[in-house]
């Protein structure tokens, strides 16, 4: 790889790549999930990367250029890693639906880099059909992730697992805001 262009028609592959990985991903967690909203934000979500691969394929189209069959790594590794959790760590359903929202964010804030990136060498090759396409799916991106922060601060898991903790909280005196140890005390 010697060029810019050759650089962003890999890194465009590999969005492509993911954008299609994470359709899948999304149904899965659709199903996955206990809260109705939660659930609802994944199917909407899932509909929305459908529209950001179509998109990329505009890209493709403008640029003249072929979607040629690409392997997104990372995206790759972020599904595995849930596919692990789910499985080696049986989890309630409450707590797979807060994995769940915290995955999310971990793919929405990839992608929203690797959004970025493109845009920028778009607009240093003068790509300005692409540069708008690329945009749009970033700004989705971004209110994605918003989206599932907001979900995130909703979830409450029922059982915390904190009882052997809170005794140790109770135990340990809290300082005041604003004091200080010894404050008001002179040492002669």
């Amino acid at each position: 790889m010697q060029t810019a262009h050759e650089l962003f028609i890999h890194e465009l592959r590999d969005m492509l790549d993911a954008e299609q990985q994470l359709v899948e991903a999304l149904g899965k967690q659709a199903e996955e999930s206990s809260s109705p909203e939660l659930q609802k934000a994944f199917q909407s979500h899932q509909a929305q990367t459908e529209n950001q691969a179509e998109r990329l394929r505009q890209v493709f189209e403008s640029i003249g250029e072929e979607p040629d069959e690409a392997e997104s790594h990372g995206i790759r590794g972020l599904i595995q890693e849930h596919d692990h959790f789910k499985e080696e760590q049986n989890p309630a359903e409450d707590i797979l639906d807060v994995f769940n929202t915290g995955a999310a964010e971990k793919v929405e804030s990839y992608e929203i880099c690797a959004y970025e990136s493109l845009i920028r060498l778009a607009r240093q090759m003068r790509h300005t059909k692409a540069e708008r396409l690329l945009n749009h799916n970033l700004k989705e991106e971004q209110q994605t992730l918003k989206k599932m922060q907001g979900l995130s601060r909703k979830l409450k898991p029922e059982n915390l697992g904190m009882e052997e903790f809170e005794g140790e909280a109770r135990a340990t005196p809290r300082k005041r805001p604003g004091s200080r140890r010894g404050a008001g005390r002179r040492v002669a």
